[in-house]
This record gives structure tokens, C-alpha cells and sequence, in this order.
């Protein structure tokens, strides 16, 4: 069986600290952190390949009554263009974000809890980070989703890297002794 790192700490956290309640929790906590990094990786990269939406948009604008075009997000560095995204962009992106976590907190097994008298989300373990959501009937095995963990814990470290070079002068590379 693969062993990852922090396994030891991650058994402190959920025997000695906790319980297996907090072990779930913490578990899907990770797993919306890590699926968040792989997101904006992908984002990440995708404008620094020259990926953007000027590209295969048909529209001209991202926003015409704040006068924001496509193209001018995109001869920005990623870090400037999420700056100069309006205001209703990113309440947009909110309220997207907004309306998963609601749903993870008041579903269970797909199905709205109506008989609860607490939400399922707020229950101990009741937060797992399947949101029930699998188009392509995917089978999901305990490989893929220790899978899922390492790649979500690599992009976390990869996003925070990127903008820490983007906006910090001189921070990546590290200068090695060698």
C-alpha cells in the first residue's frame, strides 16, 4: 500500500486529537482544497500558454458596462488578471462557490435532507467531499482517490509557487548551494 507524507500526523489528528469524525472532515477539506489548486493550475497555465478566452470567445467583452475585454486580460499576468476581473465577476464566482457548498451541506446521497433537523454537512462525518456528481460513471476506487489526494496536494504547492513567483520579485527559483 502507498505510503504519503504526514500520514503519521494525519493518524495524530484523527486517533489522539479528534476521532474518526474529524478524520472526515479534515479528509474533505483537503480533497475541496486540492480540487480548487488542480482548477487553478489549469487556469494558471492554460493563460501563461496564451489560452485565453480572446482566443475562442465570440465575444469581444468580459464586461461592456465596465469596458473590460478579453484581450486585455490576457496581455496581463494572471495574478493582474484576476485583479482587474469587475466586481460582479468575482460575486459571480462567489455565488457559484456558494451554491456547491450549500448543496454539500443539505444533500446526502444526492437527495435533499428534509426529515433532518440538522443539515447533513453540519452532522459529525458529514462532510466527504462527494458531492454525488460522476457524468461519466467513473468507478472510483481507493487508488483513485488517494490519487485525487496527491495530485490536489501537488497543485496546492504548484499554485502557491506560481503566484508566489508571479508577484514576489526573485522568490522562484530558489538559489540552490550547488
Amino acid at each position: 500500500e502507498p505510503v504519503f507524507i504526514g500520514e503519521n500526523y494525519w493518524d495524530k489528528f484523527t486517533l489522539e486529537y479528534g476521532s474518526e469524525a474529524t478524520g472526515t472532515f479534515l479528509r474533505a477539506a483537503e480533497l475541496k482544497h486540492g480540487r480548487s489548486a488542480m482548477l487553478a493550475v489549469t487556469g494558471f497555465a492554460f493563460h501563461k500558454l496564451g489560452w485565453t478566452l480572446d482566443n475562442i470567445s465570440p465575444h469581444e467583452y468580459l464586461s461592456v458596462t465596465e469596458g473590460v475585454k478579453f484581450a486585455d486580460l490576457a496581455a496581463m499576468s494572471p495574478v493582474e488578471a484576476i485583479h482587474n476581473i469587475p466586481a460582479g465577476g468575482l460575486a459571480q464566482m462567489f455565488a457559484a462557490i456558494t451554491l456547491v457548498e450549500i448543496y454539500e451541506l443539505t444533500h446526502r446521497d444526492g437527495k435533499l435532507a428534509y426529515d433532518e433537523t440538522v443539515a447533513p454537512g453540519l452532522q459529525p462525518g458529514g462532510l466527504t467531499g462527494d458531492l454525488g456528481w460522476n457524468p461519466l460513471g467513473v468507478k472510483v476506487t481507493d487508488r483513485r482517490r488517494l490519487s485525487e489526494l496527491q495530485n490536489g496536494r501537488a497543485a496546492m504547492f504548484a499554485i502557491s509557487a506560481w503566484v508566489a513567483a508571479e508577484t514576489i520579485p526573485g522568490s522562484f527559483p530558489l538559489p540552490l548551494p550547488w
